[in-house]
């Protein structure tokens, strides 16, 4: 018998939301929700955001959205209501890209419709930093309308179900942002050789991890602040019709799998270079797309020489990452930190200011701060 897709079950679930009509209620809940980093890439998806492979995070630290969801009844009949503000201000570009999504996830969540929803968002680190604001905005988000659901209904009863389900409605609006419920390491994708992996919801891994990668430090050299020229969203379009699209899926898959397997043993080594391959690899897929594109800027390969030279004087396993833009993580065990930060005060304070640089960790999952 086949199993339903997740898909299905909230469809599914959706016919006993509409029966239950209980839009009479009002409320609030305040929602923390992590960004997170890529180590093993992302990049060509298929229609409703699922991945043409797996990707494979860890939740930061220091890197986090605040998110407060309110609710009341909506005096627009059948109609998405909302209003966003980011840091206490409107922000009507990114209000209609929240109107966009709320339609798309109102059939999963049709009480979306019959509810104002009011929106006020904050980042603990500034926009355009190389940390993914999308990814935890758009779970913050996601967790609240999973905490309203649960109110209403009584449904989502378990810690489980409703980290999936948030998951899911997460990976809805921002692919990425489905990494962002939980804490550690986390899969999105289906895969073989990993339980449960699925395209829909990203799932924690910690259990396949040991335990000295629990200790990373991520820290972040803002080469650039500026708008990127090529969005994301253009980038995985470009994929579609790319010379190199299934060797690429093909390579991420069997990065993924040494990955996990450096994970588990504890090579940091294997690890580190695999980590540098997947960075690489993601900007030589845009720089040989039709048309090509560069989102690096000569900064950054000045730094990147820097890091692979102190690499190889010092045979540390310290690596780097890079997502769609020019600022690099530096990725390594926090034994290490004295010295990275001796190389980054020596060498990189000559190419970008010191307040340019963010230090973060491997952190927790999202947290219900506040609800009324």
């Amino acid at each position: 018998m086949k199993t339903k897709s997740l898909t299905e079950k909230y469809l599914s679930d959706a016919n006993y939301l509409r029966s239950s009509r209980k839009f009479d209620e009002e409320g609030e809940f305040f929602w923390r929700s992590p960004s997170n980093i890529a180590l093993i890439k992302y990049w060509g998806k298929k229609e409703n955001q699922i991945p043409n492979n797996p990707s494979l995070s860890f939740s930061l630290s220091n890197s986090y959205t605040d998110t407060k969801i309110s609710y009341k009844p909506n005096k627009k009949d059948n109609q998405i209501n909302i209003e966003f503000y980011f840091e206490n201000t409107p922000n009507k570009e990114f209000e209609q890209r929240i109107k966009n999504y709320f339609e798309k996830i109102s059939d999963f969540e049709p009480f979306l419709k019959q509810y104002k929803i009011e929106i006020y968002s904050s980042n603990s680190f500034p926009h355009s930093s190389g940390i993914a604001s999308s990814a935890s905005a758009l779970s913050s988000i996601a967790l609240g309308i999973c905490s309203i659901e649960r109110k209403l209904f009584n449904t989502l009863d378990s810690r489980e179900e409703f980290y999936q389900k948030a998951s899911f409605l997460a990976r809805i609006g921002s692919g990425s942002a489905c990494r962002s419920i939980y804490d550690g390491f986390n899969l999105w994708g289906y895969t073989e050789f990993i339980a449960d992996s699925s395209d829909e919801v990203a799932i924690p891994i910690n259990n396949y991890v040991n335990d000295i990668f629990f200790d990373l430090r991520d820290t972040i050299l803002i080469v650039s602040s500026e708008k990127k020229k090529v969005s994301s969203s253009q980038g995985h379009s470009l994929m579609e019709k790319h010379i190199f699209a299934e060797a690429r899926y093909n390579k991420a898959i069997a990065n993924l799998k040494e990955f996990i397997s450096a994970l588990k043993t504890g090579d940091l080594n294997q690890s580190a270079n695999i980590i540098r391959n997947e960075a690489l690899m993601l900007h030589a897929l845009m720089m040989s797309s039709d048309p090509p594109f560069i989102l690096i800027k000569p900064e950054t390969l000045r730094i990147i020489n820097l890091i692979d030279n102190f690499i190889k004087d010092t045979n540390l396993p310290i690596t780097y990452t890079l997502d769609a833009g020019p600022n690099l993580h530096l990725i390594y065990p926090n034994q290490y930190h004295p010295q990275v930060l001796d190389f980054i005060k020596l060498l990189v304070i000559d190419i970008i200011n010191y307040e340019n640089i963010k230090f973060d960790f491997i952190g927790g999952g999202c947290q219900l701060l506040a609800e009324k």
